[in-house]
This record gives structure tokens, C-alpha cells and sequence, in this order.
């Protein structure tokens, strides 16, 4: 029996090729997902078959259709079997080739980072995302593969994935969910040594779920996927990972429970140690809980400690802007599912395993939150922007009563997009004669200045050719999406010329939500009609999108757009593509001129889609939300709003919706429109240089999965590994450290607070009593927080006992007279080298 057919699907089909010679090579190719971003294999699966590669950009799914005859010939075919030969050299020589990671961080102590994640957008064969979460982590695994940084991913098979779009004349988004078929999708079972298939038992109240695993290969690295179809389960469970986001609390909760539990046994079945746990929204927090168990049983440890050792590698990243999108469950529910799991497997009592996912432990009727949980079990946590940083230090700001909130522990690692995944062909031969092929893999100070070599006229016939290759695109997918909904021949015939190749072409797409606002562009549908139908300046608009089935304004403004789109005069220069998925998503950012984005501030945490216009000469018109309020400066695109919140106030709606007509009207269309004597409009080039220049590097996940390593894995992998070294040592340390302070700190207090002032400096000596806590366990500091300056933190020094007090001791420290002394608040802190404050300890006493 051959490798491929011992190892791959038990279909009869398949095994009926797999003794054509060269057949395992096209089926290795097939099967690695860096054949969607690297495009060097496409041309095989072409000449197999075209037309339905250009349907499905699945490779795997061409090798199981197309005959074994012409499979057999083009194998015998001498110039066929020698692309096929060096492209499977080249695969496995860049697998093993030192990238980035490896010439960087050799040394480290960082072997392997497991990321979990509800979704993955890898590629349109592979429809197992809904949007903006599942970008970012398919992007990310992609680009630590291209930089070598050792992850591997963690997620869940879903049978029918995200629901798939159709609209009807009146307008109305229908959902269909087609079944995925495991032997048609890329991924092949995970199977033990001795062939047999990897599952894994669950434990639910009074019965066991089976899971399936299956693996998908990602350049250099892996993804896992676990299934819960399996034939020893009850049908009801068969079901748990049947849709992505769909059923109700109940079903969200077995979900994340196979996610989490389940995806942390795999690794260990898989005899995979990871010292990083990267949880890609709180989806995943259960795996944290899992962690502990598995060191709690390893080096016989309690919870507490096994937490405090473990908490130390997990990495949390928040992609909310808003607190009611946090998954939270009913107490009841928690204490269903979970309460043997908390008291057999982890030894705490259910009280004390709802405390990690609750505000207030003692409130019984408080909902179990996922993101609390993910925070309490997380050695570091993160936004994906700047300004969601800041909006996210607000949200958890309740955990950490009487702190600051700039000093929430909670920072950001702005998102990236994966470059080569949305770069059209074109626009990469521009950018490869300009920097060269790997222009992303290693520094890239340098593709700056060399992107703006590129002349005006090269510029501006790039972009003509994108935005025609897109219209073409765009015709033929409108007309075959009216004949599917049962339009007419005429009218099917008519979107086939609907367009103009070289009018301003503008794209809006992405989920239909209310706070997106993407209903802003109809705030006046009469001027907005008036401003398309130019007839020496037309524009044009592609918009997509899709509404949450359970989302009845989401889709009432699909249905306000189609209704638009069917008056008179506008169906020429506005269309609606239904079924907004990875393949459109790619189509749209390489060919439109102007990328809109409307939502509310600050709701929008990053927002990437922006992102991927970059690279391919896509100029952004944005709402200051996201990664647009940190990237955006006058020379690199247009702005809306004015950097302040302003809720969801109808009025404020209004005066965007004309300032988005105005900046229309007056800069974004004469000056595409304003051409010289070659016909180039050089401020559009200009802009579009500028955005491709600075932005495109910055933007990518090259650089944020870097930041992610250096940032976070690194020194994680670091605490981790001392933390749990002599079986948990220092987590024992670090646990009596919180009881003490937990049991001392509600006795500590101030004295008096003496003030010099000279014409340099305050000098402070402040007395405090620890309540016979070591003084080693806390730090004082001065504390001053000016409207309009960073705040100041400024460590005092123990000089010496508080006369006639056990326990009391005199502070001193100086501060610069710049600033009057009643700015200046002493406070008490908790202190450990080895501990992340006030993360892992938030106890903190203010001197008023």
C-alpha cells in the first residue's frame, strides 16, 4: 500500500489513484495550505482543471474529480512530472530552511507556541471562518510559518462552517449551510503510530463525547482540528460542531468546552509541550483551565499553584470593543456542564471555579465570562489596535478596582494582514522589481524607499489593469448570482456590461451590522444618486456582506441597499455580491480604487480589510476607529469623524454621512479625476504611493507575529519554564504570596505625610504600616496624574522603622518642583520579581 493511501482518507476513489507513480507528490502539494498563498503550484491544478480550479481554488478536490487516465497522462507527461518534482523540492526546502525565528531566536527558550482559535480563514477550500477573527488567525499562522516561529494551531472542524448568502429580489438575505465534506475539504485524520485514528473522550454530565482529529498542513507548521461527528456519539452531539456560531448559549458552551479541553488533551495526545498558549479571543479560556489540570496531575500540585506556574504562558488576545460581546453563561449552565470537571478534575469547589469567571465572586446570580476567565488564567493580554488597547483597559477596568486606568494590564499588538494571501499577480511583479521576492521575511525598512522608484505612469497603468481585472470579475459574478436567484436571460445578459473600467470604483464590504453603519452612504440617497450619476466624474460601488442569520437589522439594511440599488439610474453604478467569502474578499482588495469603512468609534477593534487594499494600490476612506486612528495621516487617504465617541446619537450620523458626501465630492473625486497631459492623475498617485510605501510593512502580520514573539512568547516561554522547573517551586512561592497579601493587606494603612520643598525638588517621607507584611512583598510609590501629561510613578525607598510601631516603616523619595506636591498621591502596591502587577496581583492602598 502506498504512503498516500495508508495515511490520507479511506476513499475508494483516491486509493484507486494512489498507484499512478508520482500521484503522492501531486497529493502533497495539494494538501498544504501554502499552495493559497503561494502561488508557484497553480498552474498543475490549471492544466488539470481549469474550470473548476477557477470555481473552488481547491486543489485537493481537483485530484479526487479529475479522471485517473488524465491524472496518468499528465504524470507521464516528462515536462508535467519535473514541475511537479521541483516544486515538491521547493516546498520541502523552504520547510527546512532557517527562517527568521530560527537566525533571530535560536537560543531561546521558546520550542513551540499552541494557538487556539474559534475560526480560521486559511482559504476559500477550507470554509471553516466568518470573518474578521478567523482573517486574523489564518493570517497569523501563515506568517509564523514564512518567519519560522514554532506554532501550532488549535481549532474545530465545523460540518457546515458559517452559513452561506443568497439574496432574493425583495432583498432578503437567505442562509443555507452546505455540508462540508471532510474528503473533499484539505485535511487529513491525525492517526497514532499504529494507524489507528486519534479521537478523544470528553466527559459531559452522565456521558462522553468522541472527538475526531484531523490535521492541515500550513507551509512549515500545523493546524489541528477536532470533530465531534463521530458514529460512538449520540446524534445530538454528532452536532456540537456543527455551525460556527449558530445555535444558542447551550451549544456555544460545548463548543468552547471541545475547544479548549479538548484542544489542550490533543496537544498532549500528540505528545506536543507547549511552554505559550496563545488564545485568540476568550473563546479558548477553558484551555488555561486544562493547562493547570494537566500540570496539577503531573507534578501533583494544587489548582492554585498549578495556575500560578501555568497562567505565566498564556497569552490573551481581546478582538471586542463592546462588553455585551463577550461570551458570558448562565451560573445554572456552568454548573451543569462544568461542576464535575471543577470538583474531579481540578479539585475546587463550583463557588470557586465561577469566581474565575465573575466581577464579583459573591454574587450568585452574575453570569460566567469568558474574557474574565482568559485574564485570571493569562500571564499577558492584549488589544488589536492602539485604540481598542485603550478601549479594552476600560472594559476590564472592573477587575482591577482603584487602579488607574491607564494601568489596566492590558496593552496592544496592532493586527496585520498576510501580504502574499490578498497581493493580486500584478501587484506583485510591481513590487517584486521594486524589492525583490522576499521582501517580507526579514526587515523591511528598505521597501519604502524602493516602492517609490516606481514611476507615475507604471503606477497608474497597474492600477487601470487592477480595477478592469476586477469589473470583468464582478460582471461575471453578478450575472451568474441573477440567473441563480431566477432573474431573467436580459437581465443576466445586462450585468455582463455593467461598469465602466475607468470610472472611480469604490468597495464597502464586510458583516452587516448595525454599529459598521453601512447604511451611512444612504443617509441621503438623493445626493449620494446625484454623485454616482456624474456624468463627467461617475462613481462606482461594489458592496458585500453578510448579516448574522439572527440579526433582523443587520439584514434590514441589506434590504435598504437592494432597495437603493433598484431605482432608476442606480443599478448601473451600484451592485450587491451575495456570499461574501475569502474569494471575493481577495478580488475586491486587489481592484478597487477607494476602501470604505463606516462603523462606529470605538467598535471597531482593528478592522482589517482596510489592511489589504495597501499592497495592492487601494487608497483607505475611514471612520478614526481601529487601525485607521493610528495609521491615518493627510498624505496616505481620507478620515472621517473627529478622534471622539459619540455612541450610537442619530445627529452625529448625520453630520458624518455629509462630511463623507463632502469629501467625496470635493477631494476624493476630482482628484482622481484630474488627470495631466498622459493622462495620470498624479495626487491620486501620489496618495496611493504613499499608502503602498508606509503603510503595507507596518500592516502586516510579518511584523505583527514578530511583535507577538518578542513581545509575548519569548519572555513567556521564559516565565513559564522558571515557573514550573523543581515541579512548580515558584508557583508554590508565588501562591503564599497571594494568601499573604490576601490575608494582611486589609491592615495596612498610611501615617503622616511630611513634605521639603527646595527649588528643585519635593522631598516626601511618607510612614506606613504593613501589618507585619514583608516589606520585600509590597513597593510605595508617588503618584501623580495631571490632565494633559503622562502620569508619574515614582518608587520611595525604605529608610527606616516607624518609631514605636511593629510593623511600620518610614518612605522617602524625591520629585522634581515642576509640579505642585498636593499632585502627589502616595499609595501601596503588591511587589514580586517574578510576578506581572497588577495582572496576577491587583491589591493596591491609596494614602486618600
Amino acid at each position: 500500500m502506498s504512503e498516500f493511501s495508508r495515511d490520507h482518507h479511506p476513499n475508494e476513489q483516491l486509493q484507486s489513484r494512489a498507484d499512478i507513480e508520482g500521484f503522492d507528490s501531486l497529493a502533497e502539494l495539494s494538501l498544504d495550505m501554502r499552495s493559497s498563498w503561494n502561488h508557484t503550484t497553480d498552474g498543475l491544478w490549471q492544466q488539470l482543471d481549469p474550470t473548476l480550479w477557477d470555481l473552488t481554488h481547491n486543489p485537493w478536490v481537483i485530484l479526487q474529480t479529475v479522471s485517473r487516465e488524465k491524472i496518468r497522462h499528465k504524470l507521464g507527461d516528462v515536462t508535467f512530472r519535473k514541475t511537479v518534482d521541483d516544486l515538491l523540492r521547493a516546498k520541502r526546502d523552504a520547510a527546512e530552511a532557517p527562517a527568521w525565528f530560527q537566525k533571530t531566536h535560536a537560543q531561546s527558550a521558546l520550542s513551540c507556541v499552541a494557538y487556539f482559535s474559534m475560526e480560521y480563514m486559511l482559504s476559500e477550500a477550507l470554509p471553516i471562518y466568518s470573518g474578521g477573527l478567523g482573517n486574523v488567525a489564518g493570517d497569523q499562522l501563515k506568517a509564523a510559518s514564512g518567519l519560522g516561529v514554532p506554532v501550532v494551531g488549535v481549532g474545530l472542524l465545523y460540518q457546515q462552517g458559517y452559513f452561506r448568502q443568497a439574496i432574493d429580489h425583495a432583498g432578503t438575505q437567505q442562509a443555507m449551510f452546505p455540508y462540508n465534506d471532510p474528503g473533499q475539504l484539505p485535511i487529513t485524520p491525525v492517526r497514532k503510530a499504529d494507524g489507528e485514528w486519534l479521537r478523544l473522550e470528553i466527559a459531559l454530565p452522565g456521558y462522553s463525547v468522541w472527538l475526531r482529529a484531523w490535521q492541515v498542513q500550513v507551509g512549515r507548521m500545523k493546524l489541528y482540528l477536532l470533530d465531534s461527528n463521530d458514529a460512538a456519539n449520540f446524534p445530538m452531539d454528532r452536532g456540537i460542531v456543527s455551525e460556527l456560531y449558530g445555535g444558542g448559549p447551550e451549544l456555544r458552551l460545548r463548543q468552547e468546552m471541545l475547544l479548549g479541553i479538548g484542544g489542550w488533551r490533543l496537544l498532549e495526545a500528540l505528545d506536543i509541550h507547549p511552554e505559550v498558549c496563545h488564545l485568540n479571543e476568550g473563546h479558548a479560556a477553558f484551555a488555561t483551565l486544562e493547562r493547570a489540570r494537566s500540570f496539577m496531575q503531573a507534578n501533583a500540585q494544587p489548582f492554585e499553584v498549578a495556575l500560578a506556574v501555568t497562567r505565566a504562558g498564556n497569552v490573551f488576545t481581546t478582538h471586542t470593543a463592546v462588553a455585551a460581546g463577550f461570551d458570558r453563561f448562565a451560573p445554572a449552565l456552568i454548573e451543569q456542564y462544568l461542576s464535575g470537571y471543577a470538583q474531579e478534575k481540578l479539585k475546587i469547589s463550583l463557588l470557586d471555579f465561577l469566581a474565575l469567571g465573575r466581577q464579583n465572586a459573591n454574587d450568585s446570580s452574575e453570569s460566567f465570562n469568558m474574557a474574565y476567565l482568559a485574564i485570571r488564567g493569562s500571564g499577558a493580554v492584549n488589544g488589536v489596535s492602539r485604540l481598542h488597547g485603550k478601549v479594552s483597559r476600560h472594559l476590564f477596568e472592573p477587575l482591577f478596582p482603584r487602579w488607574p486606568q491607564d494601568e489596566v494590564p492590558i496593552g496592544h499588538v496592532t493586527n496585520g494582514v498576510h501580504v502574499p494571501t490578498w497581493v493580486s499577480a500584478s501587484a506583485d511583479d510591481l513590487w517584486t522589481k521594486a524589492c525583490g521576492k522576499e521582501r517580507w521575511l526579514g526587515t523591511t525598512e528598505h521597501l519604502e524607499q524602493n516602492i517609490r522608484k516606481i514611476s507615475d505612469a507604471d503606477f497608474w497603468k497597474f492600477r487601470n489593469a487592477a480595477r478592469m481585472s476586477l469589473i470583468e470579475y464582478a460582471r461575471g459574478r453578478l450575472s451568474q448570482q441573477l440567473a441563480v436567484s431566477g432573474a431573467s436571460a436580459e437581465e443576466g445578459d445586462g450585468a455582463k456590461h455593467l461598469f465602466d473600467p475607468n470610472a472611480l470604483t469604490l468597495g464597502f464590504a464586510r458583516r452587516f451590522a448595525t454599529y459598521k453603519r453601512p447604511n451611512l452612504l444612504l443617509h441621503d440617497p438623493e445626493r449620494l444618486l446625484r454623485l454616482l450619476t456624474n456624468p463627467g466624474r461617475p462613481i462606482q460601488l461594489i458592496i458585500a456582506g453578510k448579516a448574522h442569520p439572527a440579526d433582523d437589522a443587520g439584514r434590514a439594511l441589506i434590504e435598504e441597499w437592494i432597495h437603493f440599488i433598484q431605482r432608476p439610474g442606480a443599478h448601473a453604478h451600484v451592485i450587491f455580491l451575495s456570499d461574501y467569502d475569502m474569494l471575493l474578499t481577495k478580488r475586491l482588495v486587489q481592484g478597487v480604487d477607494v476602501w470604505l469603512n463606516t462603523p462606529r468609534r470605538p467598535w471597531e477593534a482593528c478592522g482589517t480589510s482596510g489592511m489589504k487594499v495597501l499592497v495592492n494600490g487601494g487608497i483607505n476612506f475611514s471612520e478614526l476607529d481601529g487601525w485607521w486612528e493610528e495609521a491615518y495621516t493627510p498624505n496616505v487617504g481620507w478620515a472621517l469623524g473627529d478622534g471622539q465617541e459619540h455612541g450610537d446619537d442619530p445627529a452625529w450620523d448625520a453630520v458624518e454621512a455629509q462630511t463623507l458626501y463632502d469629501l467625496l465630492e470635493n477631494k476624493v473625486v476630482p482628484e482622481f479625476y484630474t488627470r495631466d497631459g498622459e493622462g495620470v492623475p498624479g495626487a491620486w498617485v501620489t496618495r496611493m504611493r504613499e499608502s503602498m510605501a508606509q503603510l503595507t510593512p507596518r500592516y502586516s502580520t510579518y511584523r505583527s507575529v514578530r511583535d507577538y514573539t518578542e513581545q509575548h512568547y519569548l519572555p513567556a516561554a521564559s516565565a513559564y519554564r522558571k515557573r514550573a522547573s523543581d515541579k512548580g517551586a515558584l508557583g508554590v512561592q508565588i501562591s503564599n504570596w497571594r494568601h499573604e497579601l490576601d490575608q494582611k493587606w486589609p491592615g495596612l494603612r498610611f501615617g503622616n505625610v511630611e513634605v521639603k520643598t527646595d527649588s528643585e525638588q519635593h522631598i516626601f517621607e511618607v510612614q506606613v504600616y504593613l501589618n507585619d507584611l514583608d516589606p520585600n512583598r509590597v513597593q510605595v510609590e508617588l503618584y501623580a496624574d495631571v490632565a494633559g501629561s503622562a502620569p508619574v510613578r515614582q518608587e520611595m525607598k525604605r529608610i527606616r522603622q516607624w518609631a514605636d510601631t511593629s510593623g511600620g516603616y518610614i518612605y522617602s523619595a524625591g520629585v522634581p518642583a515642576t509640579r505642585p506636591s498636593r499632585d502627589y498621591t502616595a499609595r501601596v502596591i503588591a511587589h514580586h520579581d517574578d510576578v506581572a502587577i497588577p495582572l496576577e496581583g491587583a491589591h493596591i492602598l491609596w494614602q486618600r
